[in-house]
């Protein structure tokens, strides 16, 4: 028996396998399917040295098609150099992985006519199921291929998919922040958030601020979003200083990003002037001042969980759409010293 040469290993067949292995094509399928149980050892010995020995990679993409599959999990996130997108979807590749799928990453950028594109070349990938973080402009189009493939959403719900949702207890999160911020002294309250545009988390949180400050006699509350005027209304805010100790509390990385910015171009002193809490966790927050104290998403557990929904639907899970909500993390840090 003559191995092919070293520069031809890319162009190695099954054919070519079985040939050299003494074999019949249908017993090197079998073995390469995963049914290596049923082979003899001697042979199944025989097929691991030989497909060692020749560099023989399975064409994975073509067996899918054979039985129906291509192992292929899409996933739809709205702007990619968010921080948040990038570690729920190392969470979910790293599940993906695990379980022998590959993921095939769409970033809309924050862009219908993206997403709208997006949409129909997953469809032409033939994806076995779709995760998806994003503006939700399309529901239409969404449900169409919710027909036809099992799906999940991280972080906003979108009210015409009636599917499995995973992400933050936006509740939980907002309601840790404000009993820290009541402890520590602080009485005078601004919410920034990134702008609602019907994301879902957004409202939420700032639902649950608003409700949250209701019952808490002696504290005042604002909600700013992010915006060109954010300089204007953040001085507006240090200016009106007469009801107590001031903190912000920023509704995610982007907006605490902004208002950092912000408060160090207009000399504010960080954070003598004024606390700081951020929902999320970056590796740059323990680097301002004295460090910002952050509630840290479970990211990678995010992740992992909204794959693990979407296998479970691909094994054939029916049962209710669940939403399962993740517990933040309270990291203090010297943005929220005691005021009192």
């Amino acid at each position: 028996m003559t191995d092919l040469p070293a520069n031809a290993r890319e162009r190695v067949t099954i054919s070519e396998v079985a040939r050299v292995a003494g074999v019949s094509k249908a017993t090197v399928s079998r073995y390469i399917g995963g049914d290596r149980q049923l082979l003899a050892e001697a042979t199944a010995k025989r097929l691991e040295e030989v497909i060692e020995r020749l560099g023989y990679r399975p064409n994975q993409m073509a067996r899918g098609l054979k039985r129906g599959q291509t192992r292929l999990i899409g996933m739809l996130v709205a702007d990619i150099l968010n921080p948040y997108s990038v570690a729920v979807m190392h969470g979910v590749e790293t599940a993906c992985r695990q379980h022998g799928y590959s993921l095939v990453v769409c970033n809309t950028n924050r862009d219908d006519d993206q997403e709208r594109h997006h949409l129909v070349a997953l469809q032409s990938y033939n994806v076995e199921g779709l995760i998806v973080n994003t503006l939700g402009h399309h529901p239409g189009e969404l449900l169409n291929l919710q027909r036809d493939m099992p799906m999940v959403l991280v972080d906003r719900q979108l009210p015409e998919l009636n599917v499995d949702l995973v992400g933050l207890d936006n509740a939980d999160a907002v309601e840790q922040a404000l009993d820290h911020l009541q402890a520590q002294g602080y009485r005078d309250i601004l919410a920034v958030t990134e702008p609602l545009d019907g994301t879902s988390s957004r409202q939420e949180r700032v639902q649950a601020f608003g409700a949250s400050i209701n019952r808490r006699p002696g504290m005042r509350q604002q909600v700013l979003e992010v915006s060109p005027d954010l300089h204007a209304g953040l001085a507006s805010f240090l200016s009106a200083s007469g009801h107590g100790p001031q903190a912000i509390f920023t509704f995610n990385g982007v907006a605490t990003l902004a208002v950092t910015r912000t408060l160090h171009e207009a000399g504010c002193g960080l954070f003598d002037d004024v606390g700081l809490i951020a929902i999320d966790e970056l590796d740059w927050y323990p680097l301002v001042g004295s460090g910002i104290t952050a509630l840290a998403q479970p990211t990678e557990r995010i992740g992992v969980a909204a794959f693990e929904c979407l296998l479970g639907r691909l094994r054939g899970e029916r049962g209710a759409p669940r939403r399962i909500d993740f517990k933040a993390d309270l990291i203090i840090r010297g943005s929220t010293h005691s005021r009192d």
